[in-house]
Formats: structure tokens, sequence, C-alpha cells
């Protein structure tokens, strides 16, 4: 079978050595016989230049070397081309791609790229902006914009703002509409995911499914420190039950599926979409966009 593969690879992402990463990638493609292009990432997240290379070089793959954010952008511009769409993970949370089961190994990412197998994928709109992988509002947000700051990147340079914003961690007034239905809250965060973590195999929704069509909602909740740790790691061990129906918006942990939604962001909370800094707003209409894209997985 014909392929082509053009491979985006972003010379900022995570901390690898992006020059050797290409080196790597021309050398086992080359092994395996398959036509490649490579082209670096842009800036402005607008792929759509790609478009006619895409159709006179009759390209059947493209191939993101980057984190979420530039994954989420490439896709966003090009899903609807008829390709599918892979990832040599080298961010600094790489959520998508290890919900995915894909290997952070470039060798072991490229083996799954050749095997060439794809799988429906699900995405979602969040005040009509793409994303692939979560949002958050509020702490998690707070910590992407810090992070975004830092001359340094990585998991090292992640969990010292993660630390650094702990302490100063505020809550924040949200009203979420849900099936007809709304309530209030206060809440640290809201995360609103797609996949089933934040990123570096930290789960942050373990009921979370790339392809059923709904999206999990988390909300933690005001609470003192001590309980916010406790109650997230809770979270994270998979012991918060995913709730059918909201019975009591006060819990420590609000855990549920919904295909939309639309939160009041009262105080103005700040936002993050797929591990980047994103411009906040008082309204988000959020949507599941079902089985829009495929993705090269084990």
């Amino acid at each position: 079978m014909h392929r082509h593969i053009i491979y985006i690879i972003n010379p900022i992402s995570g901390t690898r050595t992006k020059k050797d990463l290409q080196v790597f990638v021309e050398q086992k493609t080359k092994e395996q016989g398959v036509d490649f292009d490579i082209f670096p990432s842009v800036a402005n997240g607008d792929y759509s230049f790609l478009k006619p290379v895409i159709k006179q070089k009759k390209a059947t793959d493209i191939v993101i070397a980057g984190g979420d954010g530039t994954v989420s952008q490439v896709i966003s511009s090009l899903m609807d081309t008829n390709v599918n769409f892979g990832i040599l993970p080298c961010g600094s949370g790489n959520g998508l791609a290890f919900t995915a089961r894909i290997p952070k190994q470039p060798a072991k990412a490229l083996e799954v790229i050749f095997k060439g197998h794809s799988s429906i994928t699900d995405g979602f709109y969040i005040n009509g902006i793409f994303a692939v992988h979560l949002c958050g509002l509020g702490f998690d947000a707070k910590v992407a914009h810090d992070f975004a700051q830092q001359p340094k990147r990585g998991f090292v340079t992640y969990i010292q703002q993660v630390i650094k914003n702990f302490f100063s961690a505020k809550n924040y007034a949200f009203e979420l509409q849900v099936e007809g239905k709304s309530f209030s809250t206060e809440a640290f965060f809201i995360s609103i995911a797609n996949s089933n973590q934040f990123g570096n195999h930290f789960t942050i929704a373990p009921k979370a499914s790339l392809s059923d069509g709904l999206l999990d909602i988390v909300i933690v909740t005001h609470q003192q420190k001590l309980s916010l740790i406790l109650q997230t790691l809770k979270q994270v061990m998979g012991s918060n039950p995913l709730q059918t129906e909201i019975k009591d918006e006060k819990k420590s942990v609000v855990y549920f599926q919904t295909s939309e939604l639309t939160i009041v962001n009262k105080d103005k909370a700040p936002l993050h979409i797929d591990g980047d800094p994103a411009e906040t707003a008082k309204k988000f209409k959020i949507e599941i966009a079902k089985n829009c894209f495929r993705l090269l997985q084990p």
C-alpha cells in the first residue's frame, strides 16, 4: 500500500534535541522505504498551508513530533484532508499520546507509525476552538500560564510551577449548565477531558475514552488544602465514582460525563487548551466532536 508521511517537528516543545530526532526519523523512514517530507511547526498554529502539499504528494499520514498543543493545532487545521494522524511524543505532558498508549521512546513510537493501524477518535470544541486532549479552568490553567513563561521546559519545571502555585491557589465561582439543569459551585479547578489524564501518566479522568462520544468533567470544589490533595489523589487513583446524575454539586470532587455543557466563568478563571495557555472568557460553550479524526495507535 502506498504511503507518504508528512512529519511536523516542533523545535521547542519539551526538552528533546529536535535535530537529533529529525536525523533519527529520516533514517528510520528511509529504512522502511516510505516516502516522506519534513516541515517545522509554525508559531501561529495554522497548518492549512500543507493542504496543497498533501494533495500533490498524495500524503496518507501526518505525524507530529511535539506536545499536545502542537498536535491539537495540526489536527484542527488538517482533519478534513482524509489522512491518518500520528504522534511522536516529545512535549512536556503528552496526555493524548499516553492515553492512546503511544510510547514516548522515538523508536517505539515510530513502530506504531509504520504499522499504520488507525482508530477513529473524538475531539471537542470550546467556544469554537478545537481541542483533542483536555481543557482546564482554574489552578491547572494558572500553572500552564506560568509554565509557558519559563525559560526551561520539561517535567521538572512543570512540577516546580505546580508546587509554587499550590500554596497561593484560590477557588473560582462557576455556573454549569448540563442537560437542561444548572448549578453553581466554587472550585479550585474544572477539567474538561477527552483523554484520561493531565499528562505524564497523571490520570485525572479514569473513565475517559477517546472514542465514546462523551467528555469527562472533573470539578474539584472549594476545600481545605490537605483535603484538596487527598481528594485529588482519590480521583487520580479512580476511587471517586462516576456520577450518572449530579445530586450533590458541593461534593469534594464532582465527576460526570456529558456530550456538551455550558460554563459561566463568573470570576474569569484562567484557561488552558491542550496544555497551552489561552485567553479566558466569561462563558464557555463546550461540545464533543464525534469521530472527527483518525489516530495511529498500537
